[in-house]
Order: C-alpha cells, then sequence, then structure tokens
C-alpha cells in the first residue's frame, strides 16, 4: 500500500446512510482507485494552496440506520451496481456510528441505530467522543461536519435558550426542547474545534448562541440548505431577467422526488423548513416582491433520486408585453449534491487552516439561505457568489 502524503481530511457526515453521503464518498473511493473522472466538481483543476486533495479525504459518520454503506446506496439507487464494485467496494465495509434522533423535530425518518443517551448533556458528549475516536483511528489531521441529515421542523426562533452561548449552555443541562438533534451535532463540532456546515434546511449553526459561539471560538461554519437544482437556476436566471428590465410577474416552481429527502418533506412541518429557504432568493435578486411566487414539492415514490423541478415564469417586457419562460430540470439531486458537499467541506478545511473562523460568507455560492457574517442581507445571485468564493480562494 503507497504511503499518504499529503495532509489527510476526515469528513463526519451526520446522515451517513443518506443518498448523497453515500454518492459523495462512492465518488471520491472510485477517484482514490484510479478514476480520473472530475465531472462535476466545481473546484477540481483549480490550483488552490493550502487545500486539501480529493484523495486525501476520509469519511466517518452517524445515521439511525445502521446499514452498511454498500446496502444503503443500493436502496437510494443512485450509483450502479457497477460502481459499487468498480472502486467502492469499501462501501460494503462502512456503516454509520449511532445517531441522535428526535421524532418531534422530523416525523417520517426514523431507526434503530440509535445513541442511547439520558439528555442532551450525554448526547453531546457521545458525538464530541465519536469525532475525537474517527481522528484517532483514521490517523487524520483535521476534521470537519457536514449535516446531510433530514430535514427537522422549524423551531421556535425567539426561544431565549437560542439566542445566547450561556442559555444554550443551560439549555443542554436541561435537555431543552427547543434544542434539535441538528443543534446538538453543530455544537459538539464548534465546541471541539471542528468546522461545520450545514447542507439542510434545518435550522442548526445558524441560531444566534452557536453563531456566537464559532465566532468567540473561531471555528468556520456554513449554511444552509444546499443549493443544487431549481434555486441554482433562479440564482442564474433572476440577475439576467434583472439586468435585461424583463420584470417577474410570476414564479410557479414545483418539485417531484422520491428518495428519503421527499419522504420527510412529506412531513408539513418538515416541508415548511424547506420552503422557508427557498422562497427568499427572488425577492432579494430583483429587488422588488414577486407576488406569485409558488413553490411546490411533492413526495412521488417512483422517481428515487430523479427529481424533476418545473417552472414557469410569466414576465412582462417592452411596451408592457407578456411573455413566458419554461424550465424544465431533469435532476438526479443527490448527483449535484454530493460534488458540492465535498468542495464544501475542502474550504471550510481550508478556512480553518487560513485561521479564518465564524460564518464562512464565501461558501454563499453552495446555498439556498447563506448565513452571512454581520446580519446584512445575504446575496443570492450566482455570478456574485462565485466571484465571492474564487476571490476568497485567490482563484482570478
Amino acid at each position: 500500500m503507497s504511503m499518504q502524503t499529503g495532509r489527510r481530511v476526515g469528513v463526519a457526515f451526520v446522515g451517513m446512510g443518506g443518498a448523497v453521503a453515500t454518492t459523495a464518498i462512492a465518488g471520491i473511493e472510485m477517484i482514490k482507485s484510479g478514476s480520473n473522472r472530475l465531472d462535476g466538481l466545481p473546484l477540481a483543476g483549480k490550483a488552490i494552496a493550502g487545500m486539501v486533495g480529493y484523495k486525501d479525504l476520509v469519511f466517518g459518520g452517524w445515521d439511525l440506520n445502521g446499514d452498511d454503506l454498500a446496502a444503503a446506496a443500493s436502496t437510494h439507487g443512485v450509483l450502479s451496481r457497477q460502481d459499487l464494485e468498480n472502486g467502492a467496494q469499501v462501501l460494503n465495509t462502512m456503516r454509520p456510528w449511532p445517531a441522535v434522533g428526535s421524532a418531534k423535530f422530523c416525523k417520517n425518518i426514523d431507526g434503530q441505530n440509535r445513541i442511547v443517551a439520558k439528555d442532551h448533556r450525554e448526547a453531546v458528549t457521545a458525538i464530541a467522543a465519536d469525532l475525537d475516536r474517527f481522528r484517532q483511528e483514521s490517523g487524520v489531521d483535521d476534521v470537519v461536519v457536514v449535516n446531510l441529515a433530514s430535514t427537522e421542523r422549524w423551531p421556535d426562533l425567539d426561544d431565549p435558550t437560542l439566542n445566547s452561548p450561556d442559555a444554550f449552555e443551560r439549555g443542554l443541562d436541561a435537555s431543552d426542547e427547543a434544542i434539535s438533534p441538528a443543534m446538538l451535532y453543530a455544537y459538539a463540532a464548534i465546541k471541539n474545534g471542528i468546522p461545520y456546515a450545514n447542507f439542510t434546511p434545518s435550522v442548526a449553526a445558524d441560531v444566534p448562541a452557536l453563531v456566537d459561539l464559532a465566532r468567540q471560538l473561531n471555528v468556520p461554519v456554513a449554511g444552509k440548505d444546499g443549493k443544487t437544482g431549481q434555486t441554482m437556476m433562479k440564482t442564474v436566471l433572476a440577475p439576467a431577467l434583472k439586468s435585461r428590465a424583463l420584470h417577474v410577474d410570476g414564479w410557479f416552481s414545483t418539485n417531484i422526488l422520491g428518495n428519503r429527502d421527499g419522504l420527510a418533506l412529506d412531513d408539513p412541518s418538515s416541508l415548511q423548513s424547506k420552503l422557508n429557504t427557498k422562497g427568499t432568493v427572488l425577492d432579494s435578486i430583483l429587488g422588488y416582491p414577486v407576488e406569485d411566487h409558488l413553490v411546490h414539492i411533492h413526495y412521488y415514490r417512483p422517481r428515487g433520486d430523479d427529481k424533476e423541478a418545473w417552472d414557469n415564469i410569466d414576465v412582462t417586457g417592452f411596451l408592457g408585453q407578456k411573455m413566458q419562460i419554461k424550465v424544465n430540470f431533469l435532476c438526479k439531486d443527490s448527483i449535484l449534491a454530493a460534488p458540492l458537499v465535498i468542495e464544501i467541506a475542502r474550504v471550510l478545511d481550508l478556512a480553518k487552516k487560513r485561521g479564518d473562523g465564524g460564518v464562512q460568507e464565501q461558501l454563499s455560492l453552495f446555498f439556498k439561505a447563506p448565513m452571512v457574517k454581520n446580519g446584512h442581507g445575504p446575496e443570492h445571485a450566482f455570478g456574485a457568489q462565485e466571484r465571492m468564493l474564487l476571490d476568497w480562494l485567490g482563484v482570478h
């Protein structure tokens, strides 16, 4: 076996057995085994000093489903049998660690592979111990945590527990119900100096208590809700329509998907969390409210991971003439998401290496509801976001 020469980084996924995580892991393992297919990886081919290489990533993580990753991946149907046998065989030997779950926060997703903890404080200690063991056993130089778990319901953001680090600490001791599983993972990572990204619409490191904690401890955090398909197209098209002075009268969006993400979103409270992150993009870019901006997400099992996003855009142009634009994006949800997750982990690790803690706004390009440093509104326009990331990376 050849010696590893580069710095190695462990990526711990919350929701390791899900479609996105298994796709990301399989893709990197195939690259390690000799594939040179770097398609879809936005930062491939860019020479960035200090950034960990794709082959130097090592994976672990938690999931309520304890199946090995090859079994999980074949259930999701994103990867072919040939993929799993040709380069990604290691998935047969990888199993998720027991996870923290809560039916109160995510009604439709449960499993037997659970951390048994009597309270929040014990759960956080168990998560931290998993991360420490991962670092020791894999021999990596650093670790990053990425949340890919199913979408939780929206919490009460006004709850005092979520609004200062001290109140959050007291909430952990009291097992306060305002604190969700996603927040427990975020806290455990931040408290232990480990960069954290939230690729889901769930509220996690973006509560003021954890934003403040990340700033105090100088730990990089980023999120939230990965921008992969329909919303990515909105953030590309809306700036162009604005630039051409085409007024958007209405934008009707509908999605059908049949994967585990879709099943979680079949619960109205989890769905609302997703809609909360998808809905604000247009008004911010265009500079006026689109009164008829409708977004629908439907769980439709036959599609599996092959999501269909359909948009109808009504615009008014010169002389008040009405026009329409139709966009039909037949996506593979995890094929779009997995490379973004890998790049987010690499950038967060680089931020830590550079000593750049707190909210990593330069990662806005990858999120529907980007976290920002200083309370201003997020930048949503795709081109502006890309420039922000490349400037931070030093790529010109």
